[in-house]
């Protein structure tokens, strides 16, 4: 979500029969990502990825979080090399070495589910294959700080630390992660930037999207000419890696899950899956 300001912040913490409707839409946001990665080879379309995500989460009870979202016209977002987010599917073909990122909502039983994963067709410049990673692995960071009694700026300064201060990349600023429950965007914001020790204050019951957005060379971005896509101010590559969690007293719940994403993608031959 974008950054912005706010006088005062309502956060919706949720009990335990509320936090395991989320998983249930969560699990099936996974899912989706993973039928897709089973699906990414050059030649698809991005249009196609689509299509194919917005059937099966229809097929499984589900509603696209995404889908008319402030007027978003997809069922995902999908992004390819120096789109960061938001990019819109269509019918460009993937080639060799694309780097795509799969951001995909569910609404099921009342609650939404939010995650995404970046992929990288075989040939990918091990440069961005290394910034994958790096994304992936700063994602981790700061789940590591997602508890109670701890600060959504500890979260933030442990991504920042990790992907930009011991790597030559850049964190996105405008771009944030955020609350997630009964609203696809609720409070807090999530920023991937910031200071230890400031910012809201996290308790029990607290649900997150983290999703570090991180660019292989500056940090700057803009909008495409569509009014959504994000795209690299210096056309480098991008990655983003999300997960939906609950904040508990030692250690964060993940109420997202990659491991059937990253089943289908270690399957896929066209993929490159040894980087993490």
């Amino acid at each position: 979500m974008s950054l912005f300001k706010k006088y005062k912040e309502v956060i919706q913490l949720k009990n335990a029969a509320e936090i395991e409707l989320m998983r249930q839409s969560n699990l099936l946001v996974g899912d989706t990502i993973a039928v897709l990665a089973e699906m990414i080879k050059p030649g698809v379309t991005t249009l196609q990825l689509d299509i194919i995500a917005g059937q099966y989460i229809r097929d499984h009870g589900g509603i696209p979080s995404f889908l008319n979202y402030h007027g978003f016209p997809y069922n995902t977002c999908i992004s390819v090399n120096d789109a960061v987010v938001h990019g819109f599917p269509d019918n460009r073909a993937l080639q060799p070495g694309d780097i795509i990122t799969i951001d995909c909502g569910v609404f099921k039983n009342g609650f939404h589910g939010d995650s995404a994963y970046t992929f990288a067709i075989a040939e990918a410049d091990p440069e961005a294959l290394t910034l994958m990673k790096v994304t992936k692995e700063s994602l981790y960071k700061g789940i590591e700080k997602a508890r109670a009694g701890n600060r959504i700026g500890d979260v933030a300064f442990a991504i920042q630390d990790y992907a930009e201060r011991q790597h030559p990349y850049g964190v996105v600023r405008e771009l944030v992660g955020h609350g997630i429950g009964r609203q696809l965007h609720e409070d807090p914001q999530v920023p991937n930037f910031g200071k230890r020790g400031t910012g809201s204050k996290l308790q029990v019951g607290m649900t997150i999207a983290i999703e570090p957005m991180v660019n292989q060379g500056k940090k700057e971005v803009y909008t495409d000419e569509d009014g959504w896509t994000i795209r690299t101010k210096d056309g480098k590559a991008a990655a983003h890696y999300e997960h939906s969690i609950c904040i508990q007293k030692d250690k964060a719940d993940l109420l997202s899950s990659f491991s059937a994403i990253e089943a289908a993608e270690k399957a896929n031959s066209h993929l490159v899956s040894n980087y993490y």
